[in-house]
């Protein structure tokens, strides 16, 4: 276990812990981190040659879980790593000892996820440790959606917007891009089932793919 410097030690007597910090020691106990490390190890670069060794497998994949929690884009996490001892705690980082990974560093590692297409396998691997740890399945599902902006210019290359998007109506205002629908234990309020459409797909067609079978109330 790396051993703290004088630079990640508290002198503050009356700190309190907040919501964040109680949000990521949750997350601490309750992901398999070694498991999902486990499974990227096969894709992840190995050290060659005299240069920098890669960051490790562990300390990515929380520092990309940081991102998706508090919808953080590269260069605001690498900032935000910087900013919060209560981050760097949770990811492993030392700054009297090294510096946070860039936001390159920080890109390579989604795309490596994205092109092995790994996010599916991490899924079902927490489904997975949940269930094992008596967390998972209720008997009830709360089924909601929330809308994944994505540029609607075609100032780029193609001359065109994505064809995977799509544009929806939600209130009075008119947004662009994907939906994600997701499926929640009514108990723990854990999420179970995920599933992505373009943002004009309405809720009920993709009811099937988050329901786990067993729900008396949905």
């Amino acid at each position: 276990m790396q051993q703290s410097t004088f630079a990640e030690v508290s002198f503050e007597r009356y700190r309190k812990p907040t919501r964040r910090e109680r949000f990521l020691d949750e997350m601490n106990r309750m992901v398999p981190w070694a498991d999902l490390a486990a499974a990227i190890e096969p894709v992840y670069p190995k050290a060659e040659g005299p240069g920098r060794p890669p960051v490790g497998v562990e300390r990515m994949l929380r520092l990309h879980c940081l991102q998706q929690w508090f919808n953080l884009s590269d260069p605001a996490v690498e900032e935000a790593l910087y900013d919060s001892r209560a981050l760097r705690q949770f990811v492993g980082i030392d700054l009297g000892c090294e510096p946070v990974p860039d936001e390159t560093t920080i890109c390579t590692f989604r795309h490596l996820l994205e092109a092995h297409q790994l996010g599916e396998a991490l899924f079902a691997r927490i489904r997975a440790y949940w269930a094992t740890q008596g967390l998972q399945v209720s008997r009830g599902t709360i089924v909601d959606a929330t809308i994944i902006a994505a540029p609607s210019s075609t100032k780029n290359r193609r001359k065109e917007r994505d064809p995977e998007m799509h544009q929806t109506k939600k209130g009075n205002q008119w947004y662009f891009g994907m939906k994600a629908h997701i499926g929640v234990d009514s108990r723990t309020k854990l999420i179970h089932s995920v599933t992505a459409t373009a943002a004009n797909v309405h809720d009920s067609q993709v009811l099937p793919d988050l329901l786990h079978g067993r729900e008396t109330r949905v």
